[in-house]
């Protein structure tokens, strides 16, 4: 078997006081790392040469194993509550002795990457991680520095993914076998009990959020293209909502699809690769992502055919969160590097199970503060551990609460102003259903999606005449290119108008409720929802 150590760096694992014994991979290539999963049954090769990997029990995202250590670093800043979970320093520190115990003796697989392609608000990130596959994930997820240059590279953060290591709720004082532990004081994080490596990804995401608004600088969960006039659109939304296959358009240039900056000269990705969902994929709705899919890529859950190795996008047998992370560069004419100047356009992305709101929209200011906090969408079926098979109406602050560890003011209070300042135009597109509910009607089509969005960017809908919903308020336009007439207005697909009506005013009696909780908010951004409050009809 070959192994050996590649560009080792000077800063070695006592740095995080981790007293290692076993074998140490440093910073393999991705041909290495692959090799090192096949050979220890960590994943196969599909036909097209991606590694198709499981990630056991947990295919989703576990929110509520989530912890943040409470100490005087973060006591007074973090937003504490249901998302982020305050852990005693003392609970920590015995997990991570524990955990470094399981690992003192075990291969591991030590990556050394940077976040942030800005070099003004870069950090350097050590992945230490159980599985070859992860660190491969990590290698292609994040920026990778230059040949060698991670020798003298000293970690800002460090996460330890110990995939196969469980806790004891009991005594590691946590919910289940599975956590997700963030001490931003150490700059370190303990990840265990799932194989799902979007966890990786996103507790570092959580530390971006953590870390920017602090330095005056918006940290945005969105993708994020460039037009052939250096145009930027942005495309806020939760998983699930269209954020990774709408900004791959062949007729644009791809900045990033999940996770940005904004500060004083533009935009800037935080990672250097692309981590999209693949149910359903197909070359013909989706021709860049499914290019992407060859070696190199990482395949999370994806049924593959036997004999063959032909990847069967459309089962969803182990999951509906099938995933694929794959370098930036896969996705051709991506940006490099991947930043740009001030949006032109920003596109809330919103998949609205209640099949009520329009499929496009435009915002006036307040409308855009408004329906930021509000973070209206469906939460879809496997992005979360204990979720069901129908996506599930959700608020996400900022179109990303779980990853916000300081007050969502302070995210809002930056995008208003950045918006305002540059003054960028602010839309609403719903990728859900129309027709009716879930279960009645049908997912809006992704090639009108990808109409509408084309004529926002190319400026089409500026001179069409527009009608005002009389419920929630918004600009609707009368016509947008090849995209039915009907389809516009969503009250126009539904058989039975009235049925429309009363689903209308039970969400708009949702978005009222959610929005209570913004006690501090400007008077003309709370008037800038729903026209009226009708509570008795929000299901108990």
């Amino acid at each position: 078997m070959y192994e050996r150590e590649i560009f080792p760096s000077r800063y070695g694992l006592d740095t995080v006081g981790f007293d290692h014994r076993g074998q140490a991979f440093w910073n393999l290539c991705p041909a290495e790392l692959i090799f090192h999963a096949v050979h220890r049954r960590e994943g196969r090769l599909s036909n097209s040469g991606a590694l198709v990997t499981r990630t056991g029990k947990r295919t989703g995202r576990s929110p509520k194993d989530k912890f943040v250590v409470c100490d005087p670093a973060t006591e007074n800043t973090v937003h504490w509550g249901d998302v982020n979970v305050p852990m005693e320093p003392k609970r920590f520190d015995a997990l991570q002795r524990r955990v470094y115990q399981y690992l003192s003796d075990r291969d591991i697989f030590v990556q050394d990457l940077w976040v942030g392609a800005h070099p003004a608000h870069r950090f350097t990130v050590r992945v230490i991680a159980e599985l070859a596959w992860h660190s491969l994930f990590a290698r292609q997820l994040f920026i990778r520095p230059p040949v060698g240059a991670t020798a003298n590279l000293r970690p800002d953060y460090t996460v330890i993914a110990a995939a196969h290591y469980l806790a004891d709720p009991g005594r590691d004082g946590v919910g289940s076998e599975t956590f997700i532990i963030l001490n931003l004081a150490k700059r370190l994080i303990l990840i265990g009990g799932t194989g799902y490596a979007g966890e990786i990804k996103k507790s570092i995401f959580t530390v971006m959020n953590y870390v920017l608004p602090l330095a005056n600088v918006l940290s945005m969960h969105c993708s994020a293209n460039l037009g052939a006039k250096k145009d930027v659109a942005l495309f806020f939304g939760l998983s699930g909502t269209g954020k990774t296959t709408l900004s791959a358009d062949p007729e644009r240039r791809l900045i990033g699809d999940d996770e940005h900056g904004w500060g004083d000269d533009g935009i800037f990705n935080f990672e250097g690769g692309c981590y999209a969902k693949v149910i359903g994929l197909s070359t013909q709705d989706e021709p860049q992502i499914y290019g992407a899919l060859r070696f190199g890529a990482v395949l999370e859950n994806v049924v593959i055919a036997p004999y063959t190795h032909t990847c069967c996008f459309d089962d969803a047998s182990v999951t509906e969160n099938t995933r694929a992370a794959y370098p930036l560069d896969y996705i051709e004419n991506a940006c490099d590097p991947s930043i740009g100047s001030h949006p032109s356009n920003i596109v809330f992305l919103t998949c609205d199970a209640f099949g009520v709101l329009p499929p496009v929209a435009r915002l006036t200011p307040e409308q855009a503060m408004y329906h930021f906090l509000s973070g209206y969408t469906a939460k879809i079926a496997g992005t979360e551990a204990g979720m069901g098979s129908e996506p599930q109406a959700t608020f996400s602050t900022c179109f990303g609460a779980p990853f916000l560890p300081l007050n969502p003011s302070i995210y809002a209070d930056l995008l208003g102003k950045k918006i305002a300042e540059h003054r960028a135009s602010v839309w609403l597109v719903n990728t859900g259903w129309t027709g009716g509910p879930f279960g009645v009607g049908n997912r809006i089509k992704l090639r009108y999606t990808r109409a509408m969005i084309r004529a926002i960017l190319s400026n089409h809908l500026d001179d069409v005449p527009y009608e005002t919903d009389p419920l929630f308020g918004l600009a609707v336009p009368n016509q947008c290119g090849d995209v039915p007439r009907d389809l516009l207005n969503p009250r126009q697909t539904w058989k039975d108008p009235e049925a429309y009506d009363q689903k209308a005013r039970e969400l708009a009696a949702r978005f009222a409720k959610n929005f209570e909780k913004f006690t501090n908010v400007d008077p003309q951004v709370k008037a800038a929802g729903p026209g009226f409050d009708t509570p008795a009809l929000v299901p108990a």
